[in-house]
């Protein structure tokens, strides 16, 4: 037995070299190398995964033709394969290779599959070479049980220190942080989602090509963390800076325990590779660690393993009692220990208590059988007799049919897991058990067409692995927070655009949208990254932004819209609003907050804006600018300023005086830039369209500072609308009162009523005719109480009916006793006058009769129209 420092091993030695050392030494780097240099070899890894990376290396080297992988649940056995890589399991040992390795040969002290480790240290032995790798915690009973194989120490490439505790969202990019269960692992995963932007996962319970991918992306740089169980420790190589443990205890398949310093420092130890430095800590939860724990880990020296387990290997299959007592035998060896039941043995046990099982067992060939059952793994870890029960099952299964199972069955079973719907837990589940049938499969001598049936199986197994890394993916990984987190710490420019419809990319990943002058982002970006995303999108958007404006001020007038309220859109974003101006047809524009413009960008948009704004209100509201402008003076000028200054309409009865001071030229000025001069009112026929009513409303409220309450309907002539009464008149309306009630009529109807009035010239009591309640929609309500607006007064009582009601001018002695002669009043001829006589027919020449007004007044006296009559000025005002 010898022992060296770090050497170049002699490419021709024979004989057993350990060679033992910390992570990070290169041992299995020279171990495939070493084993390619022969003709023939084969290692064995502590995972499949292990296995597949190394075998895929392998055939880039050497070829698919040339290299074989064989493990519990996947082989590929190329004809004439020369270089096997294995699960230490599955090592094909009675094949005899030149060249034999174990890789993490400490496993020996593993209390659940130490034994399998134990009996390859024993008894694997390569023609002229074998090499057993891992820590130097096994050397003193290496050297003891295989004295003379050669150990050869090899030093730690990088210097792995101790940086102390961290708060999870303080670790430093390219972390992992390492738990020990499922829940723990999603429960951190998500928080570095939410506050660094993501983290892949890597679990036991994980697939190979779930975990391959997952490594995958961590390895590609899209997420800067992992979150993972201890399987990272077992030769997973990673770019990894640091290790920070979340948890210091585990569950070992029996109970909970703490860690043993050695195997924090076998995770720890995946902190730096090759030459690159690394560091290891905990989580803030967890607190610090002991300073001599600290010290151990850093100089790589821990506790030699006490003893190796182990378990017989030559079984006694005569009979069950002397199987169970040969798996029961003890080593019989100084430095090993009989292993606590495994697996296997634990299916056995529980198999030999089901009546229907033993009462099978007739001969060594079945009870053969029934061990080779209890070889499959429980990949679904439930904690029930569900895997015991489909074991009794296999075993009865190939006993009745001569020892095949039929495809029927596997098929089933296989359809029943092929779904890729559900979330990470039903497809973790469902690949478990997936898992335990790929296994199933790769039993050649328990199917007929085996080869056929692994494809299969492994072709589910990847449907299903894909869709978990998907879940897994859209669980834990936040792309565009990656994507701004990592803006920020880098001061060289990332991949970064706006695309036309205005999305906002950084390293591929949509962070937001450029809307007009105001950035959006993402609504599925987490909260905290809403921060980074803007100060990211300041710096992409720096050159983009003086474009748009720049674009802004060249568009014609097409690109801007008033959009009803007082926003301003040009092609279709908002990029400001109205807001009061100089007076009520100049508001003024605002341009919306936001820290992508500075002064300057704002000022040209605000410019180009309200050029826009007074040549889309001059093309509304033409004739309230021509009335601004008109060429008058003096009480012309006056009228037209506070008509202007109403927006467009007034009440006849409060600037009656200036009316009838205008002059003849005065009055075709204004009437030519559209003003009518009403019996009633004075307003601008062509501003009484929908959109020239709601245009001067909201100047209204403009100018007013107050909210703008509901108008009339644009189809409606009447409305009982609550809007403030000046704000009825700039939009053509006017409000009559009663002393229960309020009516708004738009003003040409008003103002139709007074003239349909005017020609009847009633001066007695008359009857509304239908041509009267046709002006107002043949409302007579409305009617009855517009007519005493317009110095009607009206006889009878509406509660007896409308149609019993009748009017005259107010002023009129007779209209009481006249009201109460039922039966005398008539209604007035369409378009004619009524009073209070009745008329009387009288005939004429040609035998026609005629309606003649009876005559109350003395013979020979004439009687013409009251001159304090409402019509007598009408009549005067149509004269004019």
């Amino acid at each position: 037995m010898t022992e060296s420092e770090p050497s170049n091993l002699s490419p021709g030695g024979r004989g057993i070299t350990a060679l033992l050392g910390p992570t990070n030494t290169g041992k299995t780097h020279l171990a495939i190398e070493r084993m390619l240099a022969h003709r023939s070899g084969m290692i064995g890894f502590p995972l499949r995964l292990l296995a597949r990376e190394n075998y895929d290396r392998a055939v880039r080297l050497r070829g698919a033709h040339q290299v074989a992988l064989i493990t519990g649940e996947e082989k590929i056995l190329p004809p004439g394969a020369r270089y096997f890589f294995c699960t230490v399991e599955s090592m094909p040992t009675d094949r005899q290779v030149e060249f034999l390795a174990v890789d993490e040969i400490q496993l020996c002290g593993d209390p659940e599959r130490g034994h399998i480790f134990t009996e390859r240290l024993l008894h694997a032995r390569g023609i002229a070479e074998t090499m057993f790798l891992g820590a130097s915690t096994i050397k003193p009973l290496l050297q003891r049980l295989v004295p003379e194989a050669e150990v050869v120490s090899r030093p730690r490439f990088s210097t792995l220190s101790y940086a102390g505790e961290r708060k999870l969202t303080r670790l430093p990019p390219r972390s992992a942080i390492v738990a020990f269960s499922a829940a723990d692992v999603y429960q951190i995963a998500e928080l570095i989602r939410r506050q660094r932007g993501g983290a892949a996962v890597v679990l036991g319970a994980l697939s190979p090509r779930t975990r391959n991918a997952q490594v995958a992306l961590f390895e590609a740089g899209e997420v800067d963390y992992l979150v993972a169980t201890d399987a990272i420790g077992m030769g997973l190589n990673l770019h990894l800076d640091h290790v920070a443990f979340a948890r210091l205890g585990k569950f070992d398949g029996r109970e909970m325990r703490r860690l043993t310093p050695a195997e924090i420092g076998q995770i720890a130890g995946r902190a730096g590779r090759h030459m690159s430095d690394g560091t290891f800590g905990t989580t803030a939860e967890l607190g610090g660690l002991d300073p001599a724990l600290v010290e151990a880990v850093e100089s790589h020296r821990f506790d030699p393993l006490r003893s190796l387990a182990w378990r017989n290997r030559s079984l006694d299959f005569s009979s069950v009692t002397r199987l169970l007592s040969s798996l029961e035998a003890l080593p019989g060896r100084a430095g090993l220990y009989r292993a606590r039941e495994a697996e296997d043995q634990l299916h056995l046990a529980a198999l030999l208590k089901d009546p229907a099982v033993v009462s099978l067992l007739s001969d060594e060939a079945t009870i053969v059988l029934l061990w080779d059952v209890c070889q499959i793994p429980d990949f679904q870890k439930t904690l029930t007799d569900q895997h015991n029960r489909l074991l009794a099952r296999i075993f009865q299964t190939l006993l009745k049919g001569a020892g095949r199972l039929p495809e029927d069955w596997i098929a089933g079973q296989l359809k029943a897991i092929d779904r890729t719907d559900g979330e990470i837990d039903s497809l973790t589940a469902r690949i478990a058990r997936g898992r335990v049938w790929t296994f199933i499969t790769h039993r050649g001598d328990w199917l007929d067409d085996s080869q056929g049936w692994q494809d299969r199986a492994r072709a589910v197994e990847d449907r299903l692995s894909d869709a978990l890394h998907q879940r897994l993916t859209q669980r834990f990984v936040d792309r565009k927070g990656t994507a701004l987190l990592r803006r920020q710490r880098k001061a060289s420019a990332l991949l970064a655009g706006v695309r036309k419809d205005g999305e906002v990319v950084l390293e591929g990943e949509v962070i937001g949208r450029l809307v007009g002058f105001t950035f959006q982002p993402a609504e599925d970006l987490e909260p905290d990254n809403r921060k980074a995303a803007e100060s990211a999108a300041r710096r992409v958007l720096a050159d983009e932004v003086p474009r748009r404006v720049q674009q802004l001020e060249q568009d014609d007038n097409g690109s801007f819209l008033l959009d009803g309220e007082t926003r301003l859109t040009w092609r279709g974003h908002v990029v400001g609003r109205l807001v009061k101006g100089r007076d009520r047809l100049h508001p003024a524009v605002q341009i919306d907050e936001g820290d992508l413009l500075d002064g300057g960008m704002r000022e040209r948009m605000r410019q180009r804006l309200e050029s826009w704004v007074g040549v889309f209100l001059r093309n509304r509201l033409g004739p309230l600018f021509d009335l601004a402008e008109a060429d008058v003076k003096g009480n012309a000028r006056g009228l037209a300023y506070q008509l202007v200054e109403s927006l467009g309409c007034l009440p006849r009865r409060t600037v009656a005086s200036q009316v009838r001071k205008l002059v003849r030229g005065e009055r075709q000025t204004l009437q030519a830039a559209g003003l009518r001069i009403g019996a009633e009112s004075l307003f601008l026929p062509a501003l009484l369209k929908p959109e020239s009513q709601s245009l001067k409303a909201l100047l209204w409220s403009l100018w007013g500072g107050v909210p703008l309450p509901p108008l009339p309907a644009p189809s409606e002539i009447l409305s009982d609308s609550p809007a403030a009464e000046s704000l009825l008149l700039a939009c053509g309306w006017r409000r009559i009162a009663g002393r229960r009630w309020t009516l708004a009529v738009r003003v040409d109807v008003l103002e139709r009523l007074s003239a349909a009035l005017y020609r009847m010239k009633p001066e007695g009591l008359f009857c509304p005719t239908p041509a009267l309640t046709e002006i107002v929609g043949n409302d007579r309500e409305a009617l009855s109480r517009l007519l005493p607006a317009l110095s009607f007064q009206m006889s009878g009582d509406p509660s007896r009916g409308l149609e019993t009601l009748a009017f005259a001018p107010k002023g009129h002695r007779g209209v009481k006793r006249k009201a109460r002669q039922a039966g005398k009043i008539t209604p007035a001829a369409p378009g004619a006058g009524g009073n209070e006589k009745s008329p009387q027919r009288s005939r004429k020449s040609d035998g026609s009769q005629s309606l003649r007004k009876r005559d109350s007044t003395p013979k020979g006296s004439q009687q013409g129209i009251n001159p304090d009559s409402p019509f007598a000025k009408l009549a005067e005002l149509y004269k004019r």
